[in-house]
């Protein structure tokens, strides 16, 4: 059996990686202003979204369709694919999971869609799993069993300038969103059963980044991990966040390198410039 991963761009997968790795990505949209773009290096970028944030530029996002990630699939399938592993952002937070169940139904092939209930890196790193598994020879149902096994064990932090724009999305409520900025700190949050949870406020960036370092320690515990480090605008900062890590975890690392980048421009929309998040996944 032929199986081939694919996933969405919230998946932050840096392309040679993806490409390296087997696994497809499938776009979602960003509305900005009245102009409707895919995620991307063509289309939307995080440069972009961040510039129409600050300007208040009206910025959604959008899912794919259930058409278009048919047309991926059927596309995969003409290549070779006899078994499709689709790997997606949260279902808490995104409707991806749902179109890609919805396209699975008329594939002409067995596809396997798998809830990640992570968002970002999170999810990338599950979808490389199920890639290096079905490489290794695994069944359709192992490989998607591998990506949520490893999903399931990864844990995601980051902490916002403002809840502004999580409130905006709905990802956060008003009233948490309003006491944060009353108390001028910096919240730190994290993924917890696909949503978006709080978890500590603090009073500087500075203790926010030791203290983000701090979690993805005592995440990381006695296992070999893998590392990401995502950011919207404030590239110093996740590059002393990443620099920290690979000294203070070296010995979890196995000579792999801790990630670090900016995230997508879907994902940067909900939560605006500034942010930093750390994402510690079992290796």
């Amino acid at each position: 059996m032929s199986i081939v991963v694919v996933t969405d761009s919230t998946a932050s997968l840096p392309a040679d990686v993806a490409r390296h790795a087997g696994v497809e990505t499938v776009p979602l949209q960003v509305v900005i202003g009245a102009e409707v773009l895919d995620e991307g290096d063509d289309g939307a970028t995080p440069e972009r979204v961040a510039l129409a944030l600050k300007e208040f530029v009206p910025v959604s996002t959008s899912r794919p369709s259930p058409e278009a990630m048919l047309e991926t699939y059927e596309r995969l399938v003409a290549g070779g694919a006899t078994g499709i592993v689709s790997v997606h952002l949260s279902a808490e937070m995104s409707g991806t999971y749902e179109s890609a169940q919805l396209a699975a139904a008329k594939a002409s092939v067995p596809v396997v869609a798998v809830d990640s209930r992570q968002v970002g890196i999170g999810t990338g790193f599950a979808a490389l799993a199920a890639a290096s598994a079905a490489r290794g020879g695994a069944s359709l149902g192992d490989a998607a069993e591998v990506a949520r096994e490893r999903a399931l064990a990864t844990r995601s932090f980051f902490y916002v300038d403002t809840l502004e724009y999580l409130r905006r999305g709905g990802r956060v409520g008003a009233a948490a969103a309003l006491l944060g900025g009353a108390l001028a700190v910096k919240p730190l949050l994290q993924i917890a059963d696909g949503r978006v949870e709080s978890l500590e406020r603090v009073r500087t960036s500075g203790r926010a980044l030791a203290r983000l370092a701090e979690l993805a320690a005592e995440a990381a515990g006695e296992r070999p991990v893998d590392i990401g480090v995502a950011h919207l605008a404030n590239p110093d900062k996740a590059a002393a966040l990443a620099d920290d890590l690979a000294d203070r975890l070296v010995d979890h690392l196995d000579g792999r390198e801790v990630w670090c980048g900016e995230i997508g421009a879907v994902l940067g929309a909900h939560v605006g410039p500034g942010m930093i998040a750390v994402c510690v996944a079992p290796a």
